[in-house]
């Protein structure tokens, strides 16, 4: 019995340290996209669930990482502050302000930039000030719009979908009608790139007629496993088919990043976090 007891508590405190170190360190991933639609070959840094973590001052660690990779341009697929009454999105603000004094910068909201936005009643001007600033900037903040960058004959969409996409325990499908109405259809002839932070309709996107998808939500899953991926999904679907990493589906790709940060339940197990390096190019 002590010798169980003292395996179960060893195993805990291990369990503990990686935690803390995985929430507060993040590694670079690289990922690969090809089309034979794209004109020019580019480098993006996709950010997402930043939920106002700071690595080191002013996030000093993470703005020297990406000028040491010097991207074309930054996406960013939404949850950057946490929606909590009274909270603010200092952190998040002075981040992609930050970048944007640099890079263009293409932001996609996620469900907690959504929240805020459908409740001020409740979370008063939050929303709105976080927009502004980053207006003020150039940041160009898609909400169910596009943006064409001829350079590259690419569109850049920013999806934002209802809350009812995101609702715990179960499913809503979504169909190809419902993305139509948000965002029109895209032009084949155009290398389209779909911001949309939940990765769980990657299906519809692809039939919707997304090239290259970037999204987050998932945060990994919470603890990563050997063989099995992440744990849990923030719909508290255990073992996500989409917890991180590039998927292909009907000819549309998606990269799904694990994030920054955490919120509700601070866990990272084998799981840091994630700046995600995208090098789209042509076939």
């Amino acid at each position: 019995m002590i010798l169980l007891i003292s395996v179960i508590a060893a195993l805990a405190v291990f369990f503990l340290i990686v935690m803390a170190v995985d929430c507060n360190r993040f590694v670079v991933r690289n990922y690969r996209c090809i089309s034979k639609v794209l004109k020019k070959d580019g480098t993006i840094i996709l950010l997402s669930d930043l939920h106002n973590k700071s690595f080191g001052k002013k996030n000093e660690k993470l703005l020297a990482e990406i000028e040491r990779i010097h991207p074309d341009m930054i996406w960013i697929a939404g949850d950057m502050y946490t929606s909590v009454k009274g909270g603010d999105t200092r952190t998040a603000r002075e981040l992609v302000c930050a970048l944007a004094a640099h890079y263009p910068v293409y932001y996609g909201n996620g469900n907690h930039e959504h929240k805020t936005r459908l409740y001020p009643e409740y979370f008063g001007a939050m929303y709105q000030e976080y927009a502004d600033a980053l207006k003020t900037v150039g940041v160009r903040h898609l909400v169910n719009e596009k943006i064409s960058l001829p350079p590259f004959n690419m569109d850049v969409y920013g999806l934002e979908i209802e809350r009812e996409y995101y609702g715990k325990f179960k499913s809503v499908k979504m169909e190809v009608s419902y993305l139509e109405g948000l965002l029109g259809k895209p032009d084949p002839s155009r290398f389209s790139v779909l911001i949309a932070h939940n990765p769980d309709y990657f299906e519809t996107y692809a039939k919707w007629g997304a090239d290259l998808v970037v999204s987050g939500h998932v945060h990994g899953g919470l603890m990563k496993l050997p063989f099995l991926g992440g744990v849990i999904s923030p719909a508290f679907r255990l073992f996500p088919v989409y917890d991180g990493g590039i998927f292909k589906k009907n000819g549309a790709t998606m990269v799904l990043g694990r994030g920054l940060g955490t919120h509700t339940l601070p866990i990272r197990i084998f799981n840091p976090g994630e700046l995600v390096v995208i090098r789209v190019a042509q076939s």
